[in-house]
Formats: C-alpha cells, structure tokens, sequence
C-alpha cells in the first residue's frame, strides 16, 4: 500500500526578491498568514525564513522569526521548520541563530557547498522596489554558498544533539547525498532522515527527471529504502511536474513561494496556499492520499510540538 505523500511548504525563503512578486510574504504577520493557510489546504510541515518587514531583506534575527512561530504554532498543527540556510553570505551562526533560540521539530540543514546563482534574474526587471534587491543577486556571479563538513557538524551537534531537532537534508547534487552518507556512517545521522532532493539551482544539479531517477536510485544504495524519507523540490517551472513526480515514484514533495513564484505558464501565484491546493489535488487524483502532521511526526520521528521554545 502506498505512503501518504508528506507537502512541504516553503513559504518565502530568502531568494526572491519584492520586486518580483506582490504575493511574496514580508512582513511577520503575512508570513504568518500564509503558512496557516498552507497548512490548512494540506501541507504538514512548513519551512520558514524570514524577512525584515521595512524592505523584505532575508532577516536570520530569531526576534523576527518569533514574531510568526507563535502566531503558526498556536493556529495550526503544521510542523514548523526553520531554515539555517538564512540569505546568501550570512555566518553559519546568523543562519543557526532562529532555531537555537526557537529549538523547532525540524530545521533544514544544507549538505554541501555550491556555486549559488540568481543573478539571472537580474535580467527580467529594468527597476526594483528596494535598493539591496539588485546587488544581492549581481554578488552571486562570484559566490560560492558554503556548507563545509565543519560546518554541518557543528550544525548536527548544536541543533540535533542539543535541541533533539532533526534536519530537512537538502542535496543539491549527487555529490550532497555522499556527504550525507559521510555523517550517517559516522553515527551523527540516525534514521529515519529526510532528504530533500532540489533541483534547478544554478550551480547545482539540472531540473533534468533523469537526475532526479539517478539521485533517488545512488540514495537508495547508500541509504536503503527503509531508513531514509525523500522529497523533491525544483525551481521555477519544473516545480509542479517534478512535485508530481516524486509522488508517482513513492516520495514526498515540496511547493510554495520560495521555490517557484507561479502557479502556471506567466501565472503568478496568489498565494502559497494555490501551490498547496494544487498539488494536492494532482496528487489525490493519483489516487495517493496527502500525510497529517501527525503522520509526518511518526515517519520522521519528530519530537513533537509541546517539545519547541515558541
């Protein structure tokens, strides 16, 4: 019998910028409301940056995030999962800082260095709404987003073992899910664990569905089937057709505003709940059915809600 299918959403992230959508969440009190919106049309776990409210620059202060954790917590039953993924160039302590403080279920955890490349975007808008928005996508021609083994181990030590957090493994390339495997040989990782698979990042694996085949079959070998859970995700117009998939192959999925601005072709998204609503309905027309909170919590072996500082 097939495993409901787990959707997570990512509500704003730090990649886009305010120029590009109307719909992106900002300020603590849109953030909020967009997640409890997700979470209401089906997804159960809800990754969360944050922004600060004047301008929408991503913003790793936890008096921020605190604004939204419990506004989330108290209104949904939704998995709350805090990004140490932060905005570009941020210190891994900023990117850890929310989730020390806030000691959330889960916490997304990025499992290696990448040449991370937005500038791209630069070329589709002729004037921006704030005067950070073009050099913070101009900087990533020479960027490299660093995720060094120090740094994921001391990741895994401050959040795992001394919040009982457990990670939303995110593998850009093939060579991430090596790493992992690096961390689960030596004992720091424990199944079961969640990989998200991302697809489309400039700088790392291609929104190719031969890639994502490849990656789901190199993790299966290191992993084994049974130990690990695994999600998709991709960028822009590959969301929904590699979301789905994932789930005709058994994974789990990820939507939302951070990883793709639209709804369908030149069709901005009105909102991360339309991205839920949608998927979901592709999923349950596949004759699958979508994972609760609750079910998430036992296949991931979540701490639970009662268990967090917000």
């Amino acid at each position: 019998m097939a495993k409901s299918v787990i959707i997570t959403c990512a509500v704003t992230g730090g990649i886009h910028t305010p120029t590009m959508s109307e719909h992106l969440p900002v300020t603590p009190a849109e953030i909020a409301t967009a997640s409890i919106e997700a979470a209401e049309a089906g997804a159960s776990i809800i990754h969360l940056h944050a922004r600060d409210p004047e301008n929408g620059k991503p913003d790793p202060r936890p008096e921020t995030f605190m604004q939204f954790l419990p506004v989330i917590k108290q209104s949904t039953d939704a998995v709350v999962n805090i990004s140490t993924g932060g905005g570009l160039g941020m210190t891994i302590d900023e990117r850890l800082s929310a989730a020390t403080t806030a000691s959330p279920e889960m916490a997304s955890l990025n499992m290696g260095s990448l040449n991370f490349g937005i500038f791209p975007m630069l070329e589709k808008y002729s004037s921006w709404k704030h005067d950070w928005e073009a050099p913070f996508l101009e900087m990533t021609k020479d960027f490299i987003f660093p995720n060094t083994f120090r740094t994921i181990e001391y990741a895994l030590q401050e959040l795992g073992e001394g919040h009982g957090t457990r990670f939303e493994f995110e593998c850009y390339d093939l060579g991430h899910l090596y790493n992992l495997a690096y961390f689960v040989d030596k004992g720091m990782i424990k199944p079961p664990f969640f990989i998200q698979m991302v697809f489309g990042i400039l700088g790392g694996v291609g929104a190719d569905l031969d890639n994502l085949m490849h990656m789901h079959t190199i993790a299966n070998k290191l992993f084994g089937e049974e130990n690990y859970e695994w999600s998709v995700l991709a960028a822009g117009r590959h969301q929904m057709p590699f979301a789905t998939q994932s789930a005709m192959l058994g994974g789990n999925l990820r939507v939302g505003l951070e990883d793709s601005l639209y709804i369908g072709p030149k069709q901005l998204a009105k909102s991360n709940a339309d991205q839920v609503r949608k998927i979901r309905s592709i999923v349950e027309n596949l004759g699958l059915t979508v994972a609760t909170p609750t079910e998430a919590r036992e296949r991931l072996a979540l701490k639970g809600g009662d268990m967090v500082k917000f």
